[in-house]
């Protein structure tokens, strides 16, 4: 999927208005309302593989069956804060001790997530908007990430509580069980025992609070660079010469690989992540695989992406002198 949208981006023009879309209705993009190869943005080159390729669809097609944006009584917000209860339940079902239950939880949350791409697309839909974007500064952009965030923290609640519950333990290896048995107890030096102890509440906390900041860090991060690869690649009131300068800052092949590794590391990305742990029942493995490599990846990203963006900003900055970005 991933090699047809590059192949999308580096063939066909890039839409800049709705009055286009009819121009893409080919054999090649079958529907450009659902598809996720059509209408290309930085928001949607920047989400990760989920939402982008199975959820935002989801969202549009349930859109369409329920005819959601035309219920004037449900409103996008209405949609994010329903969102937070999904994600509490969810949160409910992790903390269980059963792991079919914390696979429920992690369905659960796969629902959340479609409902956060749905009040988007109403959004959007009342507006009669139809490019993915952030509407940096309205009042539905802040209630959607205030209501991101609480179900984030739901989360990492019922991860808690349910690490709490089932400690994990140091070597897991019941060696009573593969050894021969020792008669006297009293010259056992150790050889046998079941576990070596278990992993006190404060390193669970630890790790937790380091994937949370994670989460934090590369939320604050990725926000950032949407609005600034917006202002620059997507601005609308340019010339031709300016658009072709966005364009072409747009197909290289350095933008193409920030905004990917941002598909891998944005915050829905390691949500997922942490779910699919969870899913497979190796929640303390992951926390304990990211608690420092998590941020030692990310704060490279954020400078590999700072210098970018100060290059693109460099190379559109002869045409585009008016309202230059400051970084």
């Amino acid at each position: 999927m991933d090699i047809s949208l590059y192949f999308r981006i580096q063939h066909y023009p890039l839409r800049r208005n709705i009055e286009n879309l009819s121009g893409f209705n080919d054999d090649f993009f079958p529907s450009c309302d659902i598809s996720p190869l059509c209408d290309v943005t930085v928001k949607s080159l920047m989400l990760d593989h989920a939402n982008h390729y199975f959820f935002g669809p989801l969202a549009i097609i349930t859109d369409r069956v329920f005819g959601i944006h035309d219920i004037e009584y449900i409103t996008p917000n209405m949609i994010s804060a329903f969102h937070v209860f999904v994600a509490i339940v969810s949160a409910k079902c992790i903390a269980s001790d059963s792991l079919l239950s914390r696979r429920a939880g992690v369905g659960l949350f796969g629902l959340r997530s479609m409902l956060d791409d749905l009040d988007g697309h109403v959004a959007r839909e009342r507006k009669n908007e139809h490019r993915v974007s952030s509407d940096i500064g309205s009042v539905g952009f802040f209630v959607d990430g205030m209501c991101d965030g609480l179900g984030a923290i739901a989360l990492l609640i019922g991860c808690l509580v349910f690490l709490k519950n089932n400690p994990p333990r140091r070597g897991y290896v019941q060696l009573q069980s593969i050894l021969p048995q020792i008669s006297d107890v009293t010259k056992d030096s150790g050889v046998g025992t079941p576990y070596k102890g278990k992993v006190t509440s404060k390193k669970l906390i630890q790790k937790l609070v380091c994937l949370g900041a994670q989460m934090l860090l590369s939320s604050t991060a990725w926000n950032r660079y949407i609005a600034l690869y917006q202002d620059l690649l997507e601005r609308q009131n340019v010339s031709n010469q300016q658009a072709a300068c966005q364009t072409q800052a747009f197909r290289s092949l350095l933008m193409w690989t920030v905004a990917w590794l941002w598909r891998l590391f944005n915050p829905h990305a390691i949500i997922h992540a942490t779910l699919l742990a969870i899913f497979c029942d190796k929640l303390w493995e992951f926390l304990r695989a990211v608690q420092y490599a998590g941020f030692i990846v990310l704060l490279g990203l954020i400078c590999i992406s700072e210098m970018h963006v100060l290059e693109v900003q460099a190379f559109i900055h002869k045409t585009l002198t008016n309202s230059t970005l400051s970084v």
